[in-house]
């Protein structure tokens, strides 16, 4: 792809445009409000990323206003999300470059989400440490927090990290982009950044940052924290330590017009063996973070000996989420299919569960593998006629046998999942 460069008031490169494009390219997603494709503009470059270049580096750039689509959550409700068009993702990817090589070292070692060689695993191996440390931890929930930062707010907590006039042009402009419903009316935004920009992620690190990741360091040093974007935990030595440091969160998100979820922020009590039990009933003494639950557990210490812990393993709501995915899939419907066939539809989904779930108490996962085994073994009472008037433990047990022959067949049958 060949622009012809000009002198632009603006620092920006065409070679960042394209690089810009090919992480977007690479990232995927739907189209915007004007249904234009990833495929389509990879396509026919110049005729859609050279405008993106001009703009930019001439200071004329405008995005479109940003389609709004609703993901279902795990409580039955649903989440709003926001999808900027294919060449407003690419123009958010230029300045998240930019502007991440800037601030990301500046960011506190505690924050975790959304970062370059920062992970969720990592948040969690380091919320496992200090439950051990702790005695306390607040379970931390802001309550709509995309969608409720102050516009105002933002950009001066961007201010603290960069004086590039041209990043606070395209943020500013960004923000205030318009949103279209599903019934096609446009509606202003004065408040939020879309929960779906490409841009939106850096944005709320630096927001948090401000707003609580430096202020928790230098007024509430002796108290510890894991923050993956607006998911926040906060250990402390005791229960009064606890009352007052949630008392001073919630005084300072109001101070930055935030607020927590009324019911999900809680104190909880992390209880083992080797703490000193409180002289009083514990209400809460569990909680999820990142799709896992931390709560007492039997662990295996050195010398064989067990104890009473506080690990985590994966969330009961992300094991019925995923067992929800399995059912919609309906694989028992695909009787024109072999099985090997179903297992290279699902493998991919079953590997990045036990990616992700599986680095901590792999065992956990037997409820998600078990569900999918009785959906593979209806598939067989389906496919077969000789299964149909018999009892549903002959076309397990055929599963079985299949799976003495062939154990490598499935992804969690080459981790033990047997059926």
């Amino acid at each position: 792809m060949i622009f012809k460069e000009k002198q632009k008031s603006q620092p920006i490169l065409r070679e960042q445009v394209w690089q810009a494009f090919k992480k977007v390219k690479s990232n995927g997603g739907t189209y915007g409000v004007d249904k234009l494709s990833i495929k389509e503009v990879s396509t026919q470059p110049r005729k859609y990323l050279y405008p993106v270049w001009n703009r930019l580096a001439s200071g004329s750039y405008f995005p479109k206003a940003v389609r709004e689509v609703s993901i279902p959550k795990e409580e039955g409700k649903t989440r709003k999300l926001g999808i900027p068009t294919v060449q407003d993702r690419t123009a958010q990817m230029v300045i998240r470059e930019e502007l991440e090589q800037d601030v990301d070292h500046l960011f506190s070692s505690s924050s975790y989400g959304y970062r370059p060689n920062k992970s969720a695993h990592q948040a969690i191996v380091q919320c496992r440490k200090h439950c051990m440390e702790l005695d306390w931890a607040i379970d931390l929930d802001i309550k709509s927090f995309f969608d409720e930062i102050d516009h105002v707010l933002m950009l001066n907590a961007l201010r603290h990290f960069t004086k590039k006039k041209h990043i606070h042009l395209y943020v500013k402009r960004w923000l205030e982009a318009p949103v279209v419903k599903k019934d096609g009316t446009i509606h202003p935004r004065t408040k939020g950044t879309p929960q779906g920009g490409v841009i939106s992620p850096l944005l709320a690190n630096i927001f948090l940052h401000v707003v609580f990741d430096s202020w928790m360091e230098k007024h509430h040093p002796e108290v510890k924290f894991e923050r993956y974007a607006d998911d926040i935990i906060i250990h402390c030595k005791n229960f009064k330590q606890a009352m007052r440091t949630l008392e001073a969160v919630k005084h300072r998100l109001f101070q930055c017009k935030l607020e927590i979820k009324d019911g999900k922020s809680n104190i909880v009590y992390c209880k083992r063996n080797q703490k000193k039990h409180p002289p009083f009933a514990v209400h809460y003494v569990t909680f999820d973070f990142l799709g896992f639950t931390f709560k007492p557990r039997m662990v295996k210490g050195y010398f064989g000996h067990f104890h009473l812990g506080f690990t985590p393993s994966i969330s009961r709501k992300r094991q019925k989420r995923i067992n929800q995915t399995l059912f919609k899939m309906k694989l028992h419907r695909m009787v024109h299919l072999c099985l090997s066939d179903l297992a290279g539809i699902i493998a991919a989904k079953v590997r990045g569960w036990i990616h992700y779930y599986g680095k901590v108490r792999m065992s956990e996962l037997h409820y998600v593998f078990r569900f999918l085994n009785m959906r593979l073994a209806k598939w067989v009472r389906n496919k077969y006629r000789r299964f149909r008037r018999k009892h549903w433990f002959a076309s397990y047990k055929w599963l079985q046998e299949t799976a003495k022959q062939y154990p490598t067949m499935f992804v969690h049958w080459q981790y033990g999942f047997m059926p």
